[in-house]
C-alpha cells in the first residue's frame, strides 16, 4: 500500500474553479491517510508544473500521485510522462476528472460540485493506494501494412509507407483500381482528371518494389494482433493471362462474340457491356477481365483468343503484417423508388449518373434520344433527412453539382441550369465555384425541409415544383427536360469485412475512429487503422489527407520492429480457473484463448488482443480473473470512498 501520494488539484484556467472549491478538495485530499501533500495549480499541464510534480516526486520520495483535471482522454499520457521522467511507475499515476464530471456538468450548483469533486478525489486516492508498478510488455513487430481498397486513399496510402520503408501489400476487390475516382473526368477545384489522378497514382504503385499490388483480391481471415497478424487473402483471376502485352485486336474480337450483357457499373447502368470487359482507358491494370459471374463460358472468347483462359483457378495467399489499414470507400446513396419520382419518371438520374452522362455523349447532351436543354438539380437526396437513417450532411455534394452545371455548360450551348436546394454548403475555396455559377445564370431555389421539393408528371411533361424561400415562398414551376438528384455517400456494405475485423461503427454507420481529433485515424483495435471515405464523407484532397495519416501511424507504430503495449491486461489465476469457455465467449476481442497447464485446460490471455476492457471480469463463475490496474481490491477501496 502506497505511503507516499502526491495529489494536484488543477484550477484549469477557471474552467474548474469557477464552479468547485479548489481549495477546499485539497484540503480534504490532505487529511487521507497515506497523501503526503496536495496541491492546487492553475494548469496542471503546463510544462512549469509538470517539471514542479517531477520535483515533488524525487525530492519527497512520491511513490504514487493523483491528478484532480479534466479528462484522461486528454492528458493521461502526459502525466504518466511525467512519472516517467521522475522515475515512478507510471501506472502509479491515477487522473480523476473534476472538469467535465464535476464543473462542466454541475455548474448551476457549485456546492455539489465541490462535494461530488472531493469524493471522486478520495476514490482515486483509495484506488492508487492499492496500485501496482506494471511491468512494460514489448512484442515484435513486421514492418509491414496490408491496404485494404486500392482507390486513391490506399494507393497513396501505401505509397508513402513504401517510402518510409514499410512493405505493403495492396488488395482491391475488383479488376481495376482508383475506386470512384477512376469514373470521374475533371475533379473541383484543380480541373484535373480523375483518370490523370488514378494513372499517375498506379503507376508510383507499380514502380515501387515495396508493394505488392493484388486486384480482384478479398480479406478472408485474420488472427494474431498488433505487430503480428497473419492474413489470409483470396485471389479470383482475370481469366485473361496477365504475363504478356494484350493483343487488344483478338480481345476486341473477343468481347464482340461474347453473348452476355450486363448493365456497366462503370456508367452507373446508363450503358450495357460484355462479360469480357474493359471499356475505359482510366480502368487500370491496362488488362482486360471476365466478369465470371456473369459468364456463361461458352468458349466464343477462347477460339478468337489465346490469352483468354477460364481454366484459372482461385488462390488464397498468405501474408504476416504488423497493421491492417482499411480504406474501402463509400457508395452513393440509391434513391428509393418514388422518391422524387425516381425510376417513375424515366428523365429521373442521379448525379453520378448524369457525370457519366456527360462523358459519354457527343456533340450533343441526349438522354433516351431526346436533347436536353433544362437541367433540374434536386439537392440532399438522401442526405439530412427528417425521418430518414442519414441525417448527417455529405458536404462534398453541393460543389460537386455546381460543378458539373459548369461543365455541362461549358461542353454544350443553351443549357438552363436550376438548383433546387436546401441551403449550398460549398466551404473554402469551393466558394469561388459557387458564384462562377450563379455568374454563369444559374437558377438557385431554396426550400425547408418540411415543404420538399416536389417531381410531377403532367401531359408528358416533367414538372419540379418549389415553395421558394428566397422569394417569400413563392411556388415556383420549372419544366425539366432532366432531373438530376444530387446524392450524398453512404457507407459501402462491408459487413463481412467489418465482421472479422472488429471494426466499430458510429451511428452514421461509417466505421468509427477512437477520437476524431486526437486518434483521428485509429480504431479501437490496436493495429487497425481506417482512411478515407470508409470514415465519414470526404473530398478527395481529405480522403488523401486521412490516408496521409494513417500512412504516418502505421509507419511510427512498426518502423522499430518493437511495439510497447499497454500493461492493463486481464490476468488469469491458473490455480483457480477451471475452463468453462465463458470468458473466451464474451471476449470481443478473440484474446482468451484455451491452453493446458499441469494437465488441466485453463484460459490464456494474448497480450497483443487484449484491451484491458474487462468483459471477462464478470463472467467468471469462480472470479479467476482480474484486471491489472483495475483490480477488485482497487475497485472495491474506490466504491468504499465514494459511499461514506
Amino acid at each position: 500500500m502506497k505511503q507516499k501520494i502526491g495529489v494536484y488539484i488543477c484550477q484549469c484556467g477557471s474552467n474548474i474553479s469557477d464552479y468547485v472549491n479548489v481549495e477546499e478538495v485539497a484540503a480534504q485530499a490532505e487529511k487521507i491517510e497515506g497523501v503526503a501533500l496536495a496541491k492546487t495549480t492553475m494548469f496542471a499541464c503546463a510544462d512549469s508544473t509538470q517539471k514542479e510534480i517531477e520535483e515533488d516526486i524525487k525530492s519527497r520520495q512520491l511513490d504514487a500521485i493523483v491528478v484532480a483535471s479534466c479528462s484522461p482522454k486528454l492528458h493521461l499520457f502526459t502525466f504518466r510522462n511525467v512519472a516517467i521522467r521522475a522515475g515512478l511507475n507510471p501506472f502509479n499515476y491515477v487522473q480523476v476528472n473534476v472538469r467535465e464530471q464535476c464543473s462542466w456538468a454541475h455548474s448551476n450548483n457549485p456546492k455539489q460540485a465541490t462535494e461530488k469533486a472531493i469524493h471522486l478525489v478520495i476514490a482515486g486516492i483509495e484506488r492508487v493506494k492499492h496500485s501496482k508498478a506494471l511491468p512494460a510488455i514489448k512484442i515484435s513487430a513486421d514492418n509491414a501494412v496490408l491496404v485494404v481498397g486500392a482507390g486513391v486513399s490506399g494507393m497513396r496510402a501505401a505509397i508513402e509507407l513504401a517510402k518510409m520503408g514499410t512493405e505493403v501489400v495492396l488488395i482491391e476487390k475488383n479488376h481495376f483500381v482508383g475506386g470512384r475516382v477512376s469514373q470521374w473526368n475533371k475533379l473541383f477545384i484543380t480541373d484535373e482528371t480523375g483518370q490523370e489522378v488514378v494513372a499517375r497514382l498506379y503507376q508510383e504503385v507499380k514502380n515501387h518494389n515495396k508493394i505488392k499490388l493484388f486486384t480482384g483480391t478479398e480479406l478472408i481471415s485474420k488472427s494474431g494482433g498488433v505487430g503480428n497478424f497473419d492474413i489470409q487473402i483470396q485471389f479470383t483471376p482475370r481469366y485473361v493471362l496477365t504475363t504478356c502485352k494484350p493483343d487488344w485486336e483478338k480481345i476486341q474480337k473477343a468481347i464482340s462474340l461474347c453473348p452476355i450483357e450486363v448493365d456497366d457499373d462503370f456508367n452507373f447502368g446508363l450503358t450495357k457491356r460484355k462479360a469480357i470487359y474493359k471499356n475505359f482507358p482510366s480502368e487500370l491494370p491496362h488488362i482486360p477481365a471476365i466478369d465470371i459471374v456473369n459468364c456463361n463460358k461458352c468458349g466464343e472468347c477462347v477460339k478468337v483468343c489465346e490469352e483468354v483462359d477460364l481454366e484459372q483457378q482461385v488462390e488464397k495467399l498468405n501474408f504476416r503484417v504488423g497493421a491492417i489499414l482499411l480504406t474501402t470507400g463509400a457508395d452513393s446513396y440509391e434513391p428509393k423508388k418514388g422518391e422524387f419520382a425516381y425510376q417513375e419518371i424515366d428523365n429521373v438520374i442521379t448525379l453520378q449518373q448524369f457525370k457519366r452522362l456527360i462523358e459519354i455523349s457527343g456533340k450533343e447532351l441526349l438522354y433516351h434520344g431526346k436533347k436536353i436543354r433544362n437541367i433540374a438539380f434536386i439537392y440532399c437526396v438522401g442526405s439530412r433527412q427528417q425521418d430518414g437513417e442519414n441525417k448527417y450532411c455529405s458536404r462534398y455534394c453541393c460543389t460537386s453539382v455546381i460543378h458539373s452545371a459548369i461543365l455541362v455548360k461549358e461542353k454544350y450551348e443553351g443549357i438552363f441550369n436550376f438548383h433546387f436546394t436546401r441551403g449550398v454548403r460549398t466551404y473554402g475555396k469551393q466558394e469561388i465555384l459557387y458564384n462562377k455559377a450563379a455568374k454563369q445564370g444559374d437558377i438557385f431555389l431554396q426550400s425547408f425541409e418540411d415543404s420538399p421539393t416536389e417531381v410531377t408528371s403532367e401531359n408528358g411533361k416533367t414538372i419540379v415544383k418549389i415553395n421558394d424561400i428566397l422569394t417569400a415562398n413563392m411556388e415556383i414551376e420549372v419544366e425539366a427536360d432532366l432531373v438530376v438528384l444530387v446524392t450524398g455517400m453512404v457507407p459501402r456494405e462491408n459487413t463481412a469485412i467489418s465482421s472479422l475485423l472488429k471494426i466499430p461503427i458510429g451511428r452514421d454507420k461509417f466505421y468509427n475512429e477512437v477520437h476524431p481529433k486526437l486518434r483521428p485515424v485509429e480504431t479501437v483495435i490496436d493495429g487497425i487503422l481506417i482512411a478515407g471515405t470508409c470514415q465519414s464523407p470526404k473530398t478527395i484532397m481529405e480522403s488523401v489527407n486521412s490516408a496521409l495519416s494513417a500512412a504516418a501511424k502505421a509507419n511510427s507504430l512498426l518502423r522499430t520492429g518493437e511495439i510497447e503495449l499497454e500493461p492493463t491486461l486481464a490476468v488469469i489465476d491458473k490455480e483457480t480457473c477451471d475452463w468453462c469457455d465463458a470468458c473466451a465467449a464474451v471476449c470481443p476481442y478473440d484474446a482468451i484463448e484455451k491452453s493446458e497447464v499441469n494437465g488441466k485446460f485453463v484460459a490464456q490471455i494474448a497480450k497483443a488482443n487484449c484491451k484491458g476492457c474487462g468483459m471477462c471480469l464478470p463472467v467468471c463463475p469462480v472470479n479467476a480473473i482480474q484486471l491489472d490496474g483495475y483490480t477488485d481490491v482497487e475497485m472495491e477501496g474506490m466504491i468504499s470512498a465514494l459511499v461514506s
